[in-house]
């Protein structure tokens, strides 16, 4: 009961992403599944009940179970989250997580791929064979689309599913685009971008599909496109060009804000078009900027 609560207080009311929304379900399932094993007669029946002991254990067997340090974090914050809600809610007199310390998380460089080999394969559609990555019908065209959209503005993968074609403003060229706490921000579009999206859009109508969705990416027939499209598409494409485990539109977010500040960008203005809250999350960019500086000197400078 308290957990539907809760899921539809961020669903409606904080209007939280459908993929966090998932996340935060999961997270506290598999919380509560800890507490009260299948089989067994309920040890709570209450949040009040549950105590930092509880957390900390379920912390203990994440972490004998090779979960790593970032995922136990967003375990916690998700309990953080769900235990301020009942405070305010008035069912629990005390927040257990506030006596929760979380694991350290080692810091690691966004993963990036090769903008070179993403601009060739978007530019020239081409891969090693000489075939055509992307094929020139509604589907091949919407992949397209896919890839140089993400590229092209750093979207998330929440915020791409959910544009509607009247977010696209071609007087402007710009995309207007709807990001975490539902704030909104303006992102411009280049040029090729502008025209590919007026391709998918003839392409689109010639279709016919019967249910008119609203939204700018739809599925082969026609349906709202869905995350998981998203995200195999990019996986699909990016093997083009790297063997890289993470093959994700993350990435692509990654590649975006890499390029920008490798070409000069100011931080600040990266910090808007990603939509990051402060500055501090768009710094870590410019890490991957000194290891990049790094390399050079050490393929350039006789003494490196």
């Amino acid at each position: 009961m308290f957990l539907d609560r809760f899921i539809q207080y961020i669903r409606h009311e904080k209007r939280y992403s459908p993929h966090t929304v998932s996340a935060y379900e999961s997270d506290l399932e598999q919380f509560m599944l800890f507490l009260n094993p299948p089989g067994t007669t309920p040890q709570v029946t209450h949040p009040s009940e549950i105590t930092h002991h509880d957390i900390r254990n379920w912390m203990v067997l994440l972490m004998d179970n090779q979960l790593l340090a970032r995922s136990v974090n967003r375990k916690i914050a998700t309990l953080r989250k769900y235990f301020k809600f009942l405070l305010q809610e008035g069912e629990v007199t005390a927040n257990p997580t506030s006596r929760i310390n979380a694991p350290k998380v080692p810091k690691s460089l966004p993963t990036v791929v090769d903008g070179v080999k993403l601009t060739g394969m978007l530019d020239g559609g081409m891969d090693t064979g000489d075939i055509p990555v992307f094929a020139d019908d509604f589907a091949g065209v919407r992949d397209k689309l896919i890839i140089e959209m993400l590229f092209g503005t750093g979207m998330r993968l929440a915020e791409i599913t959910g544009l509607k074609e009247a977010d696209i403003n071609f007087y402007e060229s710009t995309v207007k685009v709807l990001g975490k706490r539902n704030k909104q921000r303006i992102i411009p579009l280049n040029t090729e971008l502008v025209l590919l999206l007026k391709r998918y859009l003839e392409l689109k109508k010639s279709e016919n599909f019967n249910n008119n969705s609203l939204m700018l990416l739809v599925t082969n027939k026609g349906a709202d496109a869905y995350p998981k499209l998203i995200y195999l598409t990019v996986q699909k494409y990016l093997s083009h060009i790297s063997t890289q485990d993470k093959k994700s539109p993350h990435v692509l977010r990654h590649t975006f804000a890499t390029s920008l500040l490798n070409g000069g960008a100011d931080l600040n203005a990266i910090k808007e078009l990603l939509g990051h809250a402060n500055l501090s999350a768009t710094q870590i960019y410019t890490h991957n900027s000194v290891e990049r500086l790094k390399s050079i000197y050490k393929q350039a400078h006789p003494k490196a």
